[in-house]
């Protein structure tokens, strides 16, 4: 569909910067205001990631939070705005009996193989129309005193 045609047109322009190049906060603490965007009405999201290590043993964990209101004001009473990704491991199944599963929240590491700027890409992820913001929140976790430099990127379809 052409975009002037699209009676839902985006609210994105790509590439999107969730976090400029910079070093990460000190003493391994997450990032205190992590840049968000509208994604809206978008199907996929591939992140771009570069990192160089502040020292030997250099890492990095990031966790992608979403947000399904388009606006603080609609989140209803006792409801989180921001909710973080899972990870889901389906329980054994058994005849005759039910069957428990586990989900739990997630976040990823990467670790720095060498001294210099490192990149790799995660994706895509799906959204499915369902979601209208994200954010990346990111972290030092491998060597806190000394905080690497990270830089992350998304494309959004």
């Amino acid at each position: 569909m052409l975009p002037i045609s699209d009676p839902y047109p985006r609210g994105y322009t790509n590439p999107i910067t969730l976090r400029a190049s910079a070093a990460l906060p000190a003493a391994g603490a997450w990032d205190a205001a992590p840049t968000e965007t509208f994604v809206a009405n978008a199907e996929n999201m591939t992140l771009s990631f570069t990192y160089t290590r502040g020292g030997a043993g250099g890492a990095f964990d990031w966790q992608l939070e979403v947000s399904i209101y388009a606006i603080a004001a609609n989140v209803p009473a006792g409801a989180s705005e921001w909710v973080t990704e899972s990870l889901y491991a389906a329980g054994a199944v058994a005849a005759g009996a039910d069957t428990t599963s586990n989900v739990q929240r997630e976040l990823q590491s990467y670790q720095a193989t060498a001294a210099g700027a490192e990149d790799f890409v995660f994706g895509p992820i799906v959204l499915d129309r369902t979601v209208e913001r994200v954010r990346v929140r990111a972290k030092e976790s491998g060597a806190a005193g000394t905080p690497g430099t990270l830089s992350i990127v998304a494309e959004v379809v």
